[in-house]
């Protein structure tokens, strides 16, 4: 937990989540979302994507929203990009072996991804369409655990998120971090690699004091960072145990979201 943002705080950096805080579950930016992050931006602050997508699913919101040259937060934590021009600052990758065979070993038919920074994914069947952004190839399991990677994916249209939460215990792998979406979908992560271990190489490298950051999200792999953060902001349409990461809650994503909070301190 962090400030209650009292006596004078004033936020040096704002971190956003992307899917669900700053744009709908159709990729689109409500007008408000986009001018309120551009009172940021006019105010000098610097602002971060910190979200669980890849960077070439990140790249054009970045131009969209006009931020400034910068750095973002990608794949939950694993890829830190600079951009523009582009620079691939930070990307931490995990040997996905013993994932992709115990997945194929306890839930033969899962869907699987593994991420090909800034081009798109190798994956071993279709995922449903919009899923997934960029170049598409289609391998075998062995090829998809030849090589490291920053992340690997796990989809099953036909599961619900609670059947995916218990597909975590039960592949009990180590060396590896479970983010469960808000649909059956489970990314997997290096150990110990989160939004909040990104955000602190980020904060380090331009000089901002950890206590000094506003975040805001509405997932569970938000929850490192909105704890970690001096001020840590769930959207209302967080799950309960997100709201409890949180400082504050703030308006549900269709009745603003980040914007009451960002107009707070940005006019």
């Amino acid at each position: 937990m962090g400030t209650s943002a009292t006596n004078g705080w004033r936020p040096g950096l704002v971190a956003l989540d992307v899917d669900g805080t700053v744009v709908d579950r159709n990729g689109g930016l409500p007008a408000a979302v986009g001018e309120a992050i551009g009172a940021v931006v006019a105010a000098g602050v610097p602002v971060v994507l910190a979200t669980g997508r890849s960077w070439h699913g990140t790249r054009d919101l970045t131009e969209l929203l006009g931020l400034p040259p910068g750095l973002s937060v990608c794949s939950n934590g694993a890829v830190i990009v600079r951009h523009p021009p582009e620079e691939i600052v930070q990307a931490i990758t995990f040997d996905p072996r013993e994932v992709i065979d115990r997945v194929e070993e306890f839930a033969p038919g899962t869907l699987i991804a593994v991420e090909e920074i800034g081009r798109g994914y190798r994956l071993n069947q279709p995922f449903p369409e919009e899923d997934l952004t960029g170049e598409m190839i289609i391998q075998d399991v062995a090829q998809l655990g030849a090589l490291p990677v920053t992340r690997v994916i796990l989809r099953d249209p036909t599961r619900s998120a609670e059947d995916f939460l218990g597909l975590a215990d039960l592949l009990g792998l180590r060396g590896v971090t479970y983010f469960v979406g808000w649909s059956a979908w489970l990314d997997i992560a290096p150990e110990g690699v989160n939004k909040a271990t990104a955000l602190a190489t980020v904060v380090a490298e331009l000089g901002v004091a950890r206590e000094d950051v506003l975040a805001f999200g509405d997932g569970r792999n938000d929850t490192e960072m909105l704890r970690w953060a001096g001020r840590g902001v769930a959207i209302g349409d967080a799950p309960a145990e997100v709201r409890e990461a949180a400082d504050a809650v703030t308006d549900r994503f269709a009745d603003g979201g980040p914007v009451a909070e960002l107009r707070r301190w940005f006019g």
